[in-house]
């Protein structure tokens, strides 16, 4: 007989509250941990626990491994009519975007479109929480992460890529915007981490062992393996675009570059972010969001009866009315973090 789990509703400002207050007590900049802070609070918020608090382990390791500089000062450099540059300085890149975003949105408006290249960066966050604001402002949003080497190429024998995520934002005059978050890989690295820390089985497909032989053992995924990426060659080709434009154009580290072997802890990946944004009326002439509408109801009339991202609002929307849903025991746990040692 299975025993529950207690747990608690939190309100959102308190959890953003604490997740400062963590950041913090392990050496931030102020303006940093707000930034993180939010982010990650939001993830939890919407029920995508593998990009909530779940991450935060992850992210006081690395910052006590020196690996990534907690109170970097992004540098926010226009290099084009349409074309937006950022140096994260060895900085997390959700600050990085924070500070470049008024600059990129006034290019978009003036140009139709713009380009952000975030470089020297650490991406470990939910990719859709940095496309959606886009969307809410009536923009079409399309990013682009690489992370560390963990999947292997199709038709390769070694990991190379990364599980280099594409996240897409698109407003819609009926409903909130429509986002999606998906790896190139098979299955991103955090569910992997949380089927490993609950015991769970993966299905078939999923990732390889040491020996580079199939395996639904997340640990031994974790243990020396790789994923593999979702659809075959199809992914693969993806997972490679992912890599030229989010570490190529922006000049960030491939998967493969970086070497954290001098920074045990460390588990954010080094590399780069590219993002794109346009302001969609200026395509056709009417309004997109409208366009937006006509092809959701199509969709309905389908009977495709979820639209991307509709989970995450239901969470959301729930968690804002009624609190976060947390284990008694993991926000103790986020108490004890706030203080340092």
């Amino acid at each position: 007989m299975s025993v529950s789990t207690p747990t608690l509703r939190v309100p959102f400002a308190d959890l953003v509250e604490r997740l400062r207050q963590i950041f913090l007590a392990h050496g931030t900049a102020p303006e940093v941990a707000r930034v993180l802070a939010h982010n990650c609070a939001s993830a939890q918020r919407d029920g995508a626990h593998s990009h909530g608090t779940f991450r935060i382990p992850g992210y006081l390791s690395t910052l006590a491994s020196g690996w990534v500089d907690g109170q970097a000062l992004p540098v926010v450099e226009d290099v084009g009519a349409a074309f937006v540059r950022v140096d994260a300085a060895n900085g997390f890149a959700q600050p990085a975007l924070e500070a470049a975003s008024p600059l990129l949105i006034e290019k978009v408006r003036e140009a139709g479109i713009a380009i952000l290249a975030i470089r020297n960066s650490h991406h470990f966050a939910a990719l859709w929480l940095d496309v959606e604001p886009f969307a809410e402002q009536g923009l079409v949003a399309l990013s682009l992460v690489n992370s560390m080497t963990c999947v292997v190429p199709h038709g390769a024998h070694k990991p190379l890529f990364g599980t280099n995520p594409i996240a897409f934002a698109a407003p819609r005059a009926g409903g909130e915007p429509l986002v999606f978050d998906m790896a190139t890989s098979a299955i991103a690295h955090g569910d992997v981490q949380i089927a490993a820390r609950e015991g769970h089985c993966l299905p078939d497909g999923m990732g390889v062992d040491a020996a580079g032989l199939p395996t639904t053992d997340p640990q031994a995924i974790l243990d020396g393996g790789a994923l593999l990426p979702f659809g075959g060659h199809k992914g693969s080709a993806l997972s490679m675009m992912v890599e030229l434009l989010a570490a190529g154009i922006t000049g960030g580290n491939f998967s493969f570059e970086f070497d954290w072997s001098q920074h045990p802890g460390a588990k954010t990946p080094w590399t780069g972010q590219l993002l794109i944004v346009i302001d969609p009326d200026r395509g056709s002439g009417q309004a997109f969001a409208e366009r937006s509408e006509t092809l959701v109801r199509q969709l309905h009339g389908v009977g495709q009866a979820r639209m991307p991202g509709d989970r995450r609002y239901v969470e959301r929307a729930r968690s804002l009315r009624e609190g976060v849903e947390m284990a008694d025991a993991e926000w103790a746990q986020l108490g004890e973090l706030t203080r340092p040692g």
